[in-house]
């Protein structure tokens, strides 16, 4: 009788065996979560700060990804708003890839629309020094920008209404051992052609053009310049790609526009910010939290919380200290602390850092 049982609970497991779908069993856990990172820095003074990236690069010029990859990274890691800015007069690839300068725009503008990421028609101006390699933004026709002469490029850009960026001025294979402003700049910038400057290009800080920046009231930008795919560029873990936030009455194009004609971005690369005093002093204290714990024999303890991305690095004449990003510390105050401060990771020149008085 037992073996009856026993022999009719095989045939049982191998009808069920049998009943499996042994064609395709989908294993979705493999795969990666469609998650978009969240960057925060708060917005300021009105605005909303938007992360933005004006400088990138597909198979439509010397780029390896197709444009569609731009605008799933940009979701991914938390932008806003991207340019791409493929060479007007290099496309290595153009035997293998047909279209024109216009194209990486148009493949890539459904996505965008579907992503909610702002794209911005865009293309680089790549000449030799000087003037070097500029971005034209908020273009109508990039193929009309493929003349001979440079001045005619950058003249057919200002009729479209363009905001000018030059990019790395400090590239080391156009300005080898220096970084220098040449009298061409000054032609671009007096006849209104020059509304910005890379700070920081992929990986390179160039502390003379925020200098540049801030004296001629220029925008400070930073960008990543991104050729390749973006994680095997960039330490997305502990960091983020370079950006430029823009400071726009409101999440559109139009607004975007308005901001960057007047000059409202920050730069930010690593854990740095660089930009106008006004606008690093409004992010510190937006996203720095005060408040007093308990004195001691020697002065008073606070706890400082940040609810930025950004460590702020302080330093006075007592001490250095960091407020962690996301987190908070405490502090011991000496009595008769004078509360100036400096943020060691806030340029507001290229040697000079913001300096303020803490709120204790």
């Amino acid at each position: 009788m037992k073996t009856k049982i026993f022999t009719a609970i095989f045939l049982l497991m191998g009808i069920s065996l049998f009943a499996q779908n042994v064609n395709n069993i989908q294993m979705p856990e493999l795969l990666n979560k469609n998650s978009r990172k969240t960057i925060n820095i708060p917005d300021i003074l009105g605005y909303q700060t938007l992360k933005c990236d004006f400088h990138m690069h597909t198979v439509f010029s010397d780029g390896s990804v197709w444009p569609t990859i731009r605008v799933d990274e940009a979701y991914n890691e938390g932008l806003d708003v991207i340019a791409i800015t493929d060479h007007i007069e290099r496309h290595p690839s153009k035997k293998d890839v047909a279209g024109d300068d216009n194209s990486s725009y148009e493949i890539a503008l459904p996505r965008a629309q579907q992503k909610n990421i702002i794209l911005i028609k865009a293309g680089e101006i790549t000449r030799s020094m000087a003037p070097g390699h500029f971005n034209a933004l908020f273009l109508n026709d990039t193929q009309a920008l493929d003349v001979e002469n440079w001045r005619d490029a950058f003249a057919e850009a200002k009729k479209q209404g363009a905001y000018f960026i030059w990019n790395h001025p400090g590239w080391k294979a156009q300005q080898p051992d220096t970084c220098l402003w040449w009298d061409e700049h000054t032609e671009l910038f007096e006849n209104g052609m020059l509304h910005a400057i890379e700070v920081f290009n992929e990986k390179e800080w160039y502390p003379i053009a925020l200098d540049w920046c801030m004296d001629k009231n220029i925008a400070p930008h930073a960008a990543s310049d991104i050729h390749g795919i973006n994680s095997e560029m960039y330490n997305l873990k502990d960091y983020h790609r370079p950006m430029t936030l823009v400071l726009a009455k409101e999440r559109t194009q139009e607004s975007i526009r308005e901001a960057l004609f007047a000059n409202r971005t920050v730069a930010y690369f690593g854990n740095i910010l660089t930009g106008k005093e006004e606008y690093l002093k409004a992010i510190f204290e937006a996203s720095v939290k005060i408040e007093f714990y308990r004195e001691y024999e020697k002065g008073k303890t606070y706890i400082i919380a940040n609810k930025s991305d950004v460590p702020f690095v302080l330093s006075s004449e007592e001490d250095l200290f960091t407020i962690p990003a996301n987190g908070e510390t405490m502090v011991n105050i000496p009595n008769g602390f004078n509360n100036w401060v400096e943020v060691k990771n806030l340029h507001v020149k290229g040697t000079k850092n913001l300096k303020l008085k803490l709120e204790l």
